[in-house]
């Protein structure tokens, strides 16, 4: 554990819609929705009125009738994250990105180059707001947990520094939601018990929270809320898994429309595994449903592969499962990762014959892609229908 408070959580505020605002100046102060059948981001002028990410379009409109409602706009939004990480890395060689809009710096050798932890920290603030055009929070503590929670704290465009002999203050009065891995389910269970707060949490024995959340979950659960947390910034990580998803909105859909979306998904998500030498042994699948509850199906192979048609094949394979409570239920998003990564080339090469033309077909259209564009080639199914749009991701270590 550190001695002092060297890192600092940067979180850029509401990022679609600022960037939104940023690019638009009519649109500066206002409620801007990102997203049409289904709400992908919100400014905080929309957060204010009740607008949440992920709401339905309709409810939004309802909340927020004034709304300035935008489709998204993905590679601005990756060009501002690429412009922002660039002051990171320019801040500290020390940074772990989470996502395309936050990561974590660790600055505490920097004290006789660059200042102290929360001058790096405001003089960061400064640049992306200059630089980049964009408001972003910053959290200052001794732990990566600590960090990320005081920049939820200080938002919006805030800075926050939690000094080590405050970190029971600042921590232990807080909902118990803030800890990291508290979601609704654990939420529930804890109001259940009595345990609202952190600090209520901290009380129990380690064998008891245990006892009371699962082996694991109570153990991690216990040792944030005891403000032990000794995870170094982590800069060689590689991703373990990646994914893709296609918000829906709220109309019925059929089995070949959300056939036709599948590959379109499971497209991008195969030729960003072959970019990055990439194999993936397990699938997995996320719908939400029009009523909003959530499923996921998964299935492992045999031997991780990058081949498209395979990955296709079993994705298929999940949404035919589900296609029933589909029926019954509606729809409103797809999510497709993949998972158990491995480095392709170091994958035997002990895959039926029949796979070798699939191999052949991905190789001859990631070569035409990568010439005349990635618009240039499509499956005969996907000629002219939208092929909706795809997340921005951090870059992949190689």
């Amino acid at each position: 554990m550190r001695d002092e408070a060297t890192v600092l959580h940067a979180d850029l505020d509401a990022f679609y819609a600022s960037v939104e605002q940023r690019d638009a100046p009519a649109l500066r102060g206002r409620p801007v929705i990102v997203g049409g059948g289904v709400v992908l981001a919100a400014s905080y002028e929309a957060k204010a009125r009740g607008v949440r990410t992920a709401m339905g379009g309709r409810q939004a409109r309802e909340l927020c009738p004034d709304a300035v409602v935008v489709p998204p706009r993905m590679e601005a939004y990756s060009a501002a994250s690429r412009a922002v990480f660039a002051i990171f890395h320019d801040t500290t060689p020390l940074v772990e990105g989470l996502s395309i809009d936050e990561a974590f710096l660790e600055v505490g050798g920097l004290r006789r180059i660059a200042g102290t932890p929360t001058q790096i920290a405001a003089r960061l603030r400064e640049r992306v707001r200059s630089e980049a055009g964009l408001p972003i929070s910053v959290g200052v503590a001794r732990t990566k947990f600590l960090a990320k929670v005081a920049s939820a704290v200080s938002k919006p465009d805030g800075l926050l520094v939690v000094e080590p002999d405050r970190e029971e203050e600042f921590l232990l009065p807080l909902p118990a939601e803030r800890l990291w891995g508290v979601g609704k389910a654990t939420a529930a269970k804890l109001h259940g018990l009595g345990i609202h707060t952190v600090g209520e949490l901290a009380e129990l024995e380690a064998a008891t929270a245990g006892r009371l959340l699962g082996r694991a979950a109570g153990a991690h659960l216990h040792a944030l809320s005891r403000l032990r947390d000794p995870r170094p910034v982590d800069t060689t990580k590689r991703r373990g898994s990646i994914g893709s998803q296609r918000a829906l909105g709220t109309r019925p859909r059929t089995p070949e429309e959300l056939d036709l979306i599948l590959t379109q998904i499971i497209d991008r998500l195969g030729r960003r595994l072959r970019e990055h030498n990439r194999a993936s042994r397990t699938v997995v699948l996320r719908l939400r449903f029009g009523d909003f509850a959530k499923a996921t199906r998964s299935r492992s192979l045999r031997s991780p592969t990058d081949r498209t048609w395979v990955l296709l094949d079993v994705a298929r394979g999940l949404m035919e499962s589900t296609l029933p409570e589909i029926a019954d239920r509606g729809i409103t998003l797809i999510g497709v990762s993949f998972s158990q990564l491995e480095r392709a080339d170091a994958v035997p090469p002990e895959l039926p014959l029949d796979w070798e033309d699939g191999a052949r077909l991905d190789t001859v259209l990631d070569a035409v892609r990568d010439r005349f564009g990635a618009s240039s080639v499509a499956r005969a199914t996907q000629l002219g229908r939208d092929p909706g749009w795809s997340t921005p991701v951090l870059p992949e270590h190689e």
